[in-house]
């Protein structure tokens, strides 16, 4: 398969491995991102997927697009489908994560703690009675920590991010203000094609003057849960998850085989990898109203983006 499972190019200096994206820093202040086709769920590479990190770049593209009236974002160039070229930013390190539904499979979700029998999580008290993938009385937001070396997130309060002192208290309004206008819109354009964004996380950094700065990636497949909206009253009525444009049923499949965060996790069956390929280009299609087109130069998917990166090269 036309895969990215790895995207080192000794060529270029700063080379910092995240879960799923290559990140390299040049001495100009400029940061190239390379988003590859791996997996990560349970705070692990489950595989690698054809063409997602194609559609991870480009669906991010949509959406910094969309939302740059609201808050400024990294995004400088794009020399390759997979790359983005940003301003280096200090990331915080707190994950900001908006939540418009009462959902989710991980240990950190709000429905896993709410069978759990908790109410109060996140600094938030949930009132008793909701159902499994219940709208929220309206969007909350629940931190989490940001692991940088590659361990476990842990659920934050607003009060121990301040005491922490993880980011000031301006910090801390400035990006609670942009993560909620950002999900607000990105809900409203959803739901012009037929989506349900449910929950999503971003990522800020400050930049060279201190100012906030949205990073990373936004609404991608990977960093929210899309709902196809037809598909929400009778799969709700029923207590059975909604039909998805996200990573969720490939946790749903390993977390029926296994507790993926005390046991080993199956190899990923090759047809429900190609299954996942399928959904990343549909989401991207559904979500930009765009037709995707997968870049199919180079003799692999990393010779071409060497090709297209040579001139970063030092």
């Amino acid at each position: 398969m036309r895969i990215l499972p790895d995207a080192f190019i000794p060529e270029l200096p700063g080379r910092y491995k995240g879960k799923v994206r290559e990140n390299y820093d040049l001495a100009d202040g400029r940061r190239i991102i390379i988003s590859t086709d791996r997996l990560s769920a349970f705070d692990v590479i489950l595989t690698s997927v054809p063409f997602k990190g194609q559609v991870l770049t480009q669906t991010a593209r949509y959406w910094f697009e969309e939302t740059a009236d609201i808050c400024p974002n990294h995004v400088l160039e794009y020399p390759d489908p997979n790359v983005v070229i940003g301003t280096r930013l200090d990331i915080l390190p707190v994950e900001i994560v908006v939540r418009g539904y009462l959902a989710g499979t991980t240990g950190t979700s709000v429905l896993t703690k709410y069978r759990n029998g908790e109410r109060d999580m996140y600094g938030i008290r949930l009132p008793d009675g909701l159902k499994d993938n219940e709208k929220l009385p309206q969007s909350i937001i629940t931190p989490t920590s940001k692991a940088f070396d590659g361990g476990h997130d842990e659920p934050l309060s607003t009060d121990e991010i301040l005491s922490q002192k993880l980011l000031t208290a301006d910090q801390c309004d400035t990006v609670s203000h942009y993560a909620l206008a950002l999900f607000a819109r990105g809900q409203a354009r959803a739901a012009e094609n037929g989506l349900i964004l449910v929950d999503t996380k971003y990522e800020f950094g400050t930049d060279k003057d201190g100012r906030i700065v949205l990073a990373d990636e936004i609404h991608t497949p990977d960093s929210s849960r899309y709902w196809i909206a037809d598909s929400y009253e009778e799969s709700f009525a029923a207590g059975t998850r909604p039909k998805s444009f996200d990573k969720d049923f490939v946790r749903a499949w390993v977390t029926e085989r296994c507790d993926p965060y005390k046991e080993p996790i199956p190899e990923i069956p090759l047809a429900l990898i190609e299954q996942t390929s399928k959904v990343y280009i549909e989401a991207f299609e559904r979500i930009t109203g765009q037709h995707f087109l997968a870049d199919l130069s180079g003799e692999t998917v990393l010779d071409r983006i060497r090709n297209n990166l040579k001139p970063y090269f030092s």
